[in-house]
């Protein structure tokens, strides 16, 4: 478990990156043998691309980093828990394991408001860690989100 913590707290500082471009603070990053081969921050608002969550460039950037597709054996660190979009991409890429900060009760696809990533149907399934850090995770969503509704109301 403390090395579970370790890289969320990387992946939380990825996360802050997101929330100083005013981007949702979501942090991710892809480890291999202990070794960090990829990380990323939500640029969804800065690329005006619904595809540019954290998870799903950090797994282009692990892939380019080991050129290849199959990131098998690698685990993903992520801040937030993954969304349907981004399940789908962690199941494609046979990702063995998914940590994750925060449930997202509008969105989580790892166990809230279904597990597409242990789903039997599919060819592979990823093994899932939930509420690793999940209070400083959460903490700056919600910080982040109260704030857009303060500046809303002056």
């Amino acid at each position: 478990m403390e090395k579970d913590q370790y890289f969320m707290s990387i992946a939380i500082e990825e996360a802050k990156k997101a929330e100083l471009m005013k981007e949702v603070p979501i942090g991710a990053l892809i480890v291999k043998n202990n070794q960090i081969l990829a990380k990323a921050h939500n640029l969804r608002e800065t690329s005006q691309n619904s595809l540019a969550h954290a998870e799903i460039i950090a797994i282009n950037e692990a892939c380019k980093e080991i050129g290849s597709w199959r990131l098998e054996d690698a685990t993903l660190y992520v801040t937030l828990e993954p969304c349907p979009m981004c399940a789908g991409a962690i199941i494609m890429s046979r990702i063995k394991k998914v940590v994750y900060g925060a449930s997202d009760p509008k969105g989580g696809c790892a166990g809230t408001l279904m597990n597409l990533l242990q789903e039997d149907r599919f060819n592979h399934k990823a093994d899932v860690i939930k509420g690793v850090l999940a209070e400083d995770c959460g903490e700056m969503l919600t910080s982040f989100f109260r704030q857009i509704r303060n500046s809303k109301k002056r």
